[in-house]
């Protein structure tokens, strides 16, 4: 009976009635009965089935001349593509909906109508392909969603129009591409109560990092208004991630909070011809995160259960896309879609492709934006405001041409296989446009703000996703390389390898490396590239009285409730990021150690620096921690410290002291940390100091009474052992780590951490460089090498080589 049935109600429907209900009235049904007992919320409605669509087609007589239209069809040409669909989308919109049918229709829906207490309630209509949602290929977005339809004559015509949906060029050519039977899939249709997201806020989350992988990881893109505008990337949106084993321990593990440019929204329109309208989003809410940390815990808490629930029904790991949408009027949160994720979790991950842009040649950086991807592509600017330039132009974009315009959405398939790579004005990482240039294999750069103005047709310009969450275009073409590094193939070795992170962007896509944690984490990179201002302009910016200071800062903390908790919580964010891509790893993150130079050139440090003849030798490291002058900046890193621990529940990452000249300054910098919230032994707080200076390693025995391990930075220490600058060519040829010197200092220093029971490693590029330093190293029995993620695969080859040789 039930494969008979027209309209069939959500509640009840399981995964395995796909065939008849499509993947997403299937996947909402399977929701609706089995979760919302855990108090997951999804709208409710009623699923058109299958049935309808082939009675709908085979009433009509529409069969035989679709698949004449298809068969007509070049694909290699895309104005036959469009020329044939557009025949057929006209020829279904135009056929009259047989009366069985729509009364059915009707009558489901003046049924969900009274449930919900009105005469012709607010619904979302909305496409469920049979395809919709299989394991090797993802179709979503592939046909149309109607939003706000109201009446029932407005229904069947939003359903007839699904119905011609599935013959979009897009749609073709996706089913094509994979070859699918075109009349193999059938349509459903969903029809579900709205959410008045139009007066809240809307978007898509992931149990899974979308550009690496990722696993452990909740990521939510969301924008104010209904849903659609993130969905096809005609805004920037706010981004939010949280780390999965900590929020499901209780911990409110928001890792990420990215403010976008959310300068529009989608409301419902006033009128029965005007369902929705486009408006510009009040400077207000444009200046505010879309959700609150309450909401993003609760949703990515939802997310996490949703991908339990069906990596259960599958028996093997399932990772989710979902809609979600939080009504404006009750303030509650709602579960609107939900699907596999089709992409990363078909990877294989033990091979892994690396690019990486040649670094000696000059290059000229002309803008960013969000990647997508981290491949690396050039070629030719061609610059389309929409797809009617192919025709009214001729066929003016070439295969391997780089795609420049205002947005892509899924309209754009056909042309953006053949791009190199794909550059646009609006967007962000999780739209359907980014989604299937990911799936491709394009490389793609969202988001940029005004990238047609800044590009022209036919530029030679270098397309780079390969250099963290930052999409960078590059003029010219420039030499790149690429290598694969089989995972199975690396040797197993006893000693320790960690990793250098120094970027939060990309530790997501290092912690598929083989490593044993990080060994170091260098906060300056986040201080300089995430949060931009020097932090004593953050705390005191108002009382220098410089407007276009104060003025820039403000526009930067954007989203945050003060200066003060904007730096902690960015520094925050970037931490725990790393914190999480090698959980429950140890990573030791290195307090700041800018120099008097570097700190000068954050936005406001020319109003708190001194100037110094020689800053590498002068106010850096521990001696600024506990001065007058800098000791509440220090603050914001400590407290920055204890909220990724103790809120957050990062308790792998521990802390270390750079710079540190004698015992006694170590006991000053113990004290401010404590003052402000930190404190050795402490809920397993360790500390490490970087052996960098000779006196660290005169007075290691010392040192070692009041730290947990020493850290060598051999490219300080080599420096102050042998006395030269190490930035100037004038003595390059002298520096040296394997200099009998450094070498008796790191000796020495080994000895003494053994017997102090301490641990002790380095951080360097020694140990890659130089084999016959590794073997030292080795020899001498150090507990870890920790070098930078290019360096690793040739590191364990060295190390694996010494182990052998000396039969560790």
């Amino acid at each position: 009976m039930m494969q008979q049935s027209i309209v069939l109600p959500l509640k009840g429907l399981r995964l395995e009635d796909i065939a008849l209900v499509g993947g997403k009235c299937a996947s909402l049904g399977e929701m609706i009965t089995h979760l919302s007992e855990l108090g997951i919320q999804v709208p409710n409605g009623f699923a058109i089935t299958t049935n309808a669509y082939y009675a709908f087609i085979q009433q009509s007589g529409l069969e035989d001349f679709i698949k004449s239209e298809i068969k007509k069809i070049d694909f290699d040409n895309i104005e036959s593509l469009r020329r044939s669909g557009l025949r057929i989308r006209q020829a279904i919109s135009n056929t009259k909906f047989p009366y069985e049918l729509s009364s059915e229709i009707i009558e489901a829906y003046e049924a969900l109508s009274e449930s919900y207490e009105q005469s012709y309630t607010d619904v979302a209509v909305r496409s469920s392909a049979t395809a919709e949602d299989l394991p090797d290929a993802s179709f979503a977005g592939q046909q149309e969603t109607y939003l706000n339809v109201r009446g029932n004559a407005s229904l069947i015509d939003a359903v007839r129009n699904c119905f011609a949906s599935l013959f979009t060029d897009r749609a073709i050519s996706y089913r094509e591409n994979f070859h699918y039977d075109h009349f193999a899939i059938g349509l459903s249709v969903c029809v579900q109560k709205m959410v008045r997201s139009d007066l809240g806020s809307s978007g898509v989350a992931f149990s899974i990092d979308t550009e690496t992988g990722f696993k452990d990881v909740v990521l939510i893109n969301g924008s104010f208004g209904l849903g659609e505008m993130v969905v096809q990337g005609a805004v920037s949106p706010d981004e939010f991630i949280s780390f999965k084993p900590l929020t499901k321990q209780g911990f409110p593990a928001i890792i990420e909070k990215k403010l976008g440019n959310k300068d529009k929204q989608m409301v419902y329109g006033n009128n029965a011809d005007e369902r929705v309208k486009i408006i510009q989003t009040d400077k207000s809410q444009q200046q505010k995160f879309c959700l609150n940390d309450e909401q993003i815990i609760q949703l990515s808490d939802w997310v996490c259960q949703i991908e339990d629930y069906y990596s259960q029904l599958k028996s093997h790991w399932c990772p989710v896309d979902v809609e979600w949408a939080t009504d404006g009027l009750s303030g509650e949160l709602f579960i609107v879609q939900a699907r596999p994720e089709t992409i990363h979790s078909n990877r294989d991950i033990s091979t892994i492709t690396a690019y990486a842009m040649e670094e000696q040649q000059p290059k000229k950086e002309l803008l960013r934006g969000i990647a997508v991807g981290d491949k690396i592509a050039t070629g030719k600017v061609n610059i389309l405001y929409s797809l009617d330039k192919r025709i009214t132009e001729g066929a003016v974009f070439q295969k391997g041409d780089i795609l420049v315009t205002d947005m892509t959405d899924p309209d754009w398939e056909p042309i953006m296989k053949m791009a190199a790579a794909i550059i646009t004005n609006k967007g962000g990482r999780t739209c359907h446009a980014a989604i299937v240039a990911r799936e491709m294999g394009v490389p793609a750069i969202v988001g940029c703000g005004n990238v047609t103005e800044i590009l022209s047709i036919g530029q030679e310009v270098t397309a780079s996703c390969a250099e963290g969450d930052e999409g960078i275009v590059y003029e010219g073409v420039l030499n790149f390389s690429t290598r694969e590094i089989d995972l199975k193939q690396l040797p197993e070795i006893k000693t320790a390898v960690k990793l250098n992170v120094a970027s939060p962007s990309l530790a997501f896509k290092f912690a598929a490396l083989p490593n044993k944690g990080v060994g170091l984490a260098r906060e300056e990179f986040i201080i300089n590239n995430y949060i931009k201002v020097h932090p004593l302009a953050i705390l005191h910016h108002k009382a220098l009285k410089d407007e276009s200071l104060s003025s820039e800062i403000t526009k930067i903390i954007s989203g945050f409730v003060s200066e003060e908790q904007y730096f902690i919580q960015k520094l925050s964010f970037g931490i725990a990021k790393i914190a999480a891509a090698f959980y429950p790893n140890e990573v030791i993150v290195r307090f700041s150690d800018f120099k008097s130079n570097e700190y000068y050139n954050l936005l406001g440090g020319q109003y708190f620096e001194p100037k110094e003849e020689n800053p590498m030798i002068g106010w850096r490291g521990a001696s600024r921690y506990y001065s007058d002058k800098y000791k509440e900046a220090f603050g914001l890193e400590c407290k920055a410290i204890a909220n990724v621990r103790n809120h957050l529940g990062f308790k792998n990452v521990v802390v270390m002291i750079p710079f540190c000249r004698t015992p006694k300054e170590l006991e000053k910098v113990y004290t401010v940390m404590k003052e402000y919230g930190l404190e050795r032994g402490i809920d397993g707080l360790k500390v490490y100091l970087m052996a960098e200076i000779p006196s660290n390693i005169i007075l290691a025995k010392e040192f070692a009474k009041n730290i947990d391990g020493f850290s060598i930075g051999s490219n300080d220490l080599t420096q102050l052992t042998l006395g030269l600058d190490r930035d100037s060519s004038l003595v390059a040829d002298l520096y040296d780590e394997r200099n009998e010197a450094v070498k008796m200092m790191i000796s020495n220093l080994i000895d003494i951490a053994k017997a102090s029971n301490v641990q002790v490693g380095i951080c360097g590029q020694g140990p890659s460089d130089h084999p016959d330093f590794a073997q030292f190293l080795v020899e001498k029995g150090i507990d870890s090498v920790s070098v930078t993620p290019d360096a690793l695969v040739k590191t364990i080859y060295a190390i694996h080589a010494c182990e052998n040789k000396i039969h560790v």
